[in-house]
């Protein structure tokens, strides 16, 4: 399957939230929906959900209208909705059955997921009386009982420490290896770069970045270096950097401990490596410049938030 979303605008009276979102996943690849709170993500999904009505644009599925009502649709949104005082099992065949299921077929898929998700032990507990890593399981359970050919998750490894984000890891991937479409959004950005292939990233509204994400990152480090000294702090090494490589570098970056550093158009790495033996730097990393996708997001988008 490929879904195509192209050109969605939405006001909320006459304030325009989305100004032309495009973006489109195939199944078995999946796509990271990112942006900072208020980018618009969330207006987006309930477009796709058919929640809110787009005031123009479209959505397409293998080249015709998508109508949500007629796919099997798995949707974990970042604001839990299940009902706390009810019994787990009660409550998730409930949902598969309003999803189109038989109530048999719905509690063996419930004590499937269930299992799947290490928390079978509860199906008969009211949710309340779990943890809230242990909640977080029975959500994405509840998400997938109806065996839906589209996923969207928002959030998914809330509250969960690691052993549990393992298992919910584990779960992702057999999904993706199962040609389901996934859409995933996260502010962890180590999870979108272990999932996706492609991301989109919203700011303000509209995508900012689009496409395969090898690629985006080939092109965000192209003409870039990464240097670290063993004998010098970061604030020291740019210091130095600037005092005696200007006219062959620049900095574009700083980490923990390492300079970003941008080739001066017309020259080469080469000649870097040659001015840098002429100095007492010594050098404990060098090498081409590889941006995490923490990197190019916080380029895109402005000022760090809350990711990691």
């Amino acid at each position: 399957m490929k879904l195509e979303v192209r050109n969605l605008r939405k006001n909320f009276g006459e304030k325009e939230v989305l100004h032309g979102v495009s973006f489109q996943v195939e199944s078995g690849k999946a796509l990271g929906l990112l942006g900072r709170n208020g980018a618009g993500k969330t207006t987006t999904i309930r477009i796709l959900m058919d929640v809110f009505h787009a005031a123009s644009g479209e959505i397409l599925l293998d080249g015709s209208r998508f109508v949500p009502a007629r796919h099997q649709i798995g949707y974990l949104p970042e604001e839990r909705g299940l009902y706390p005082k009810r019994k787990v099992i009660d409550q998730m065949v409930f949902l598969a059955t309003l999803r189109g299921m038989q109530a048999r077929e719905a509690r063996e898929s419930a004590k499937k997921w269930l299992a799947r998700l290490e928390v079978a032990e509860y199906a008969d507990k009211k949710l309340e009386t779990l943890s809230k890593g242990n909640q977080q399981k029975v959500q994405l359970a509840a998400t997938l009982v109806n065996n839906p050919e589209i996923v969207i998750l928002d959030e998914p490894f809330s509250g969960l420490d690691p052993v549990n984000s393992q298992i919910l890891k584990d779960v992702v991937n057999e999904l993706i290896g199962e040609d389901r479409l996934v859409i995933f959004s996260s502010h962890q950005m180590s999870y979108v770069e272990e999932f996706c292939d492609h991301i989109a990233i919203i700011n303000k509204g509209e995508v900012v970045l689009a496409g395969e994400l090898k690629e985006i990152k080939r092109e965000y480090g192209r003409n870039r270096l990464m240097l670290a000294a063993e004998n010098k702090d970061v604030g020291t090494l740019q210091e130095q950097v600037e005092g005696q490589l200007s006219d062959l570098v620049h900095i574009s970056g700083r980490g923990k401990d390492f300079l970003i550093l941008e080739l001066v158009q017309g020259t080469d790495r080469r000649q870097v490596m040659g001015r840098l033996a002429q100095t007492d730097i010594q050098v404990e990393r060098f090498g081409s410049y590889q941006p995490s996708l923490n990197d190019i997001f916080v380029a895109k988008v402005g000022e760090e938030e809350t990711v990691r």
